[in-house]
Formats: C-alpha cells, structure tokens, sequence
C-alpha cells in the first residue's frame, strides 16, 4: 500500500519548534486549504479545510526559519486522522500530515512587501528523503 498526499494552502499560524529528548528537532504548523465552487444555484461557496503539518529533522529547522503566519505553501507526505470527544461532549476531529516535502511559495519580501524575492531565502522545495542523515 502507498499513501501520498499533495496540499496547497496558507499557514494559520507561526511554525512551532522544539526537540524530541534525544535532540531531534520537530516543527509544527497548521494549513488552511480553501475549495470554491458553484452550486446548483450558481453561488459560490467555499469550504476550508484545516490540516496539521509535523516536518522532521533539517526539514523542521527549514520550515521554522522560512515559513510565518498567512504564507503560501505546498506539503507533500502521509495523512492521517484522529477522531475524539471534546471536553464539551462534542465530537472532533482532525488531519494530521507528516511532511516529506515542503515547497515554499512566493516569497515572504513579496508577500508583506509587495517586492522582489529574498535573496538571503533557499530554492523553493526540501526533500526529507535528500537529506544527508
């Protein structure tokens, strides 16, 4: 069996860093990816969609130190859902994808700025799989 997922969407808060005990750096952050369609009756609707992200290892540390609040970003990785009972009786859920791939999208001087990419920001996409350990 396989599993690969592709999501496009915009941080909804700054990325989080810390360290498992053994010292192995682990980012987290959520995505926000927006459909928007026609119904029957021609209005538009739009649907958000709420995925947390974990990247590992170099892959944290690059999304920690690239990514903020509102940037465009492509994950690509495993998903997987955890359903429960919220502290309201309310049931809940949520979608959780472990990053293999991130593609930063735009650049953060253009986006606050209007300007031209940073130069001092690395080439758009990371491989987990291409790191040296």
């Amino acid at each position: 069996m396989y599993q690969h997922v592709v999501i496009v969407g915009r941080l909804g808060r700054d990325p989080e860093m810390r360290y498992t005990p053994s010292g192995v750096p682990v980012t987290t952050f959520s995505v926000a990816v927006n459909r928007r369609w026609k119904d029957q009756a021609g209005e538009l609707q739009e649907k958000t969609t709420w995925f947390r992200v974990t990247a590992w290892r170099r892959l944290a540390e690059l999304c920690n130190e690239y990514l903020s609040k509102g940037r465009a970003v492509l994950v690509e990785g495993e998903v997987d859902a955890s359903a429960w009972l919220g502290q309201d009786g309310q049931p809940r859920a949520t979608l959780e994808l472990t990053a293999r791939k991130v593609q930063f999208l735009g650049s953060r001087s253009s986006e606050e700025y209007g300007g031209p990419p940073t130069p001092s920001e690395p080439p758009g996409g990371f491989v987990e799989d291409d790191l040296p350990f």
